[in-house]
């Protein structure tokens, strides 16, 4: 289960499964022996496992009662210099490197393993979410950053462009890690306190995770934020039958933006991907709204369009 150098590599495989629960954006997490918050995580048998995803698919069920349906590679995480992913403990000392995958469903079930459960994403990434944000978190992240670039203008530019704190700069609800990684770059995240002493973590509001498992989270959401404007991914965490304006709070959801009605459904009737369905919704007050349903272009489709996600300024 290793080789390459004196000591060997680890290679494990980690889970994003998100799915859409009460209005949120969830992830499937598990919780590590010392209780801390963790992704659904297994090793890589080469000499047992087939391939990646079936392992994958394996460990996930075991550990959470959930059947993975669409994954996709994420990336590869071990960088040298890192305290996290840490090396094994033990003689061998082995380098740990994990290969991400995102998932989608639909179907986000309750789990029945301990420690299992959906976790909204934005409890962990608090200042992803843009529709409402607390103003003395925006202003303490910033000041914070701002002393620690101490002038220097690289680091103020990134500050600039990731966090957007002057209303000429536009906020990019993609860039999830580089956000993550300069905080972490900065010692303002917890993560960044437990791998180093010179780090000052800030009360943001958050959770951390265990290992590197944060920042495969972050990869995650900034890589399905992506997808979101070409590919059709936002039906996979949807149910058969929606209205329009529960399609627009799922997108909303899950970018963390307040978006424009009328041109979001503008923009989702021009691209064809909704038929209406004849039926109305039930509702629990007020008019009944239309049922729409996806037309099926899956997201394994090159030729299916994604969604345009006209944000509010």
């Amino acid at each position: 289960m290793s080789w390459g150098g004196e000591h060997g590599v680890r290679i494990g495989l980690s889970a994003v499964v998100m799915a859409l629960r009460s209005g949120r954006l969830c992830i499937l997490t598990t919780e590590t022996p010392e209780g801390e918050l963790a992704l659904p995580f297994g090793p890589f048998d080469p000499a047992g496992d087939r391939t990646f995803e079936r392992a994958l698919r394996s460990f996930v069920t075991a550990q959470t009662g959930f059947g993975l349906g669409f994954v996709e590679q994420l990336y590869t995480f071990g960088d040298a210099g890192r305290a996290a992913p840490r090396p094994t403990p033990g003689p061998d000392r082995q380098r740990e490197v994990s290969v991400g995958y995102l998932a989608l469903t639909a179907e986000a079930v309750d789990m029945a393993p301990s420690g299992a459960r959906w976790t909204p994403a934005l409890e962990i990434f608090p200042w992803e979410d843009r529709r409402a944000p607390p103003a003395r978190l925006t202003n303490d992240i910033v000041n914070s950053l701002t002393t620690w670039a101490d002038g220097d203008p690289r680091r103020v530019d990134r500050i600039e462009a990731l966090f957007a704190p002057s209303a000429s700069v536009r906020w990019d609800e993609t860039r999830v890690l580089e956000r993550y990684e300069l905080l972490y770059e900065a010692g303002l995240v917890a993560e960044a306190a437990r791998d180093r002493d010179d780090a000052s973590p800030l009360d943001l509001f958050d959770r951390r995770m265990a290992s590197d498992h944060r920042r495969i989270l972050a990869t995650g959401l900034g890589r399905l934020r992506s997808k979101l404007r070409y590919r059709p991914v936002l039906f996979e965490l949807t149910p058969a039958t929606f209205t329009l304006s529960a399609l627009q709070a799922a997108a909303e959801a899950v970018v963390g933006l307040n978006l424009h009605k009328q041109n979001f459904r503008r923009g989702v009737e021009r691209t064809g991907l909704v038929e209406p369905t004849g039926r109305l919704s039930p509702g629990t007050g007020g008019r009944p709204a239309e049922l729409f349903r996806f037309t099926g272009a899956g997201p394994r489709d090159g030729q299916a369009p994604g969604l345009a996600l006209p944000a509010l300024r």
